[in-house]
């Protein structure tokens, strides 16, 4: 009448504990006691979900026991698309902002920050940009500036929760480029400040080659072939190559990995 969790015993007693033998009923409830707290017989099967919910159980109950828990409560997957050209103009300029906040405990996406943004110092798309981002002119002209992207990247950590002290979340890119260069390198230009959720980070390459052995020299390409995952969306793509990454670290961390900060403090 059970299964290893003995989530099918407590669906048969909500069920039909009105049918159920009382002797059986009891030592039934007797087996499966320690496997939950006290109390989690008493109402309706609604309530059972919500104990079970606030547990951790629920859809997810097995992807979360089939890997360690992990260092921080969220990894931030970021991934930047910038003006570019051949030879490449300077200063490049920021054009897409995506973020998606993964739950360290599940490695599913929880919440997604998306935003375009207008440059200023080439405010025209080169073609190359074009066709290796796939960002079209009419997709940045009239967007918000940097600085006002930032201030909305700020009121979505705050909304997310993800100022709270106690709340551990670190930024997780491609490569040490986003937030090594890329950003500091075009606030210092603006003379914009760089808040300090943006100075630590895992370059998920080293990561991979942490847990795999091997330097993915293409990128995310080579980690998901690596890994034997499908490519999500285009190369280039700043929110398609954040999925990719977002796959790549649920995968990794199925396998055991546990991700731990690669850049050196500022």
């Amino acid at each position: 009448v059970s299964d290893a969790s003995g989530c099918s015993m407590i669906a048969l007693l909500h069920t039909g504990a009105a049918k159920f033998p009382q002797n059986l009923l009891s030592r039934s409830r007797q087996a499966v006691s320690p496997l939950f707290p006290a109390g989690v017989f008493k109402g309706s099967s609604s309530i059972v979900s919500r104990k079970l919910a606030s547990h951790g159980f629920g859809a997810s109950m097995a992807a979360m026991s089939s890997f360690p828990p992990q260092r921080y409560h969220y990894f931030l997957v970021l991934d930047f698309e910038a003006t570019c050209d051949k030879p490449q103009i300077h200063p490049q300029e920021i054009i897409e902002f995506p973020i998606l906040k993964l739950n360290g405990r599940t490695m599913e996406i929880e919440s997604t920050f998306h935003m375009y943004v207008q440059p200023v110092v080439h405010p025209q798309l080169t073609p190359f940009c074009t066709e290796l981002t796939g960002i079209i002119q009419g997709m940045v002209d009239g967007q918000p500036s940097l600085q006002q992207v930032l201030e909305r990247v700020d009121e979505w950590m705050a909304k997310e929760g993800l100022l709270d002290p106690s709340v551990k979340s670190i930024f997780v890119t491609c490569g040490d480029w986003d937030l090594k260069v890329m950003l500091p390198g075009q606030c210092q230009y603006l003379g914009l400040p760089v808040a300090d959720y943006f100075k630590q980070w895992i370059n998920l390459k080293k990561a991979y080659s942490f847990a795999m052995g091997s330097w993915p020299k293409n990128g995310l390409l080579d980690m998901n072939k690596g890994l034997n995952l499908q490519h999500i969306g285009r190369p280039h793509s700043g929110i398609d190559d954040c999925k990719n990454i977002a796959n790549i670290m649920k995968t990794l961390a199925h396998r055991g990995f546990i991700f731990k900060q690669t850049s050196k403090p500022f």
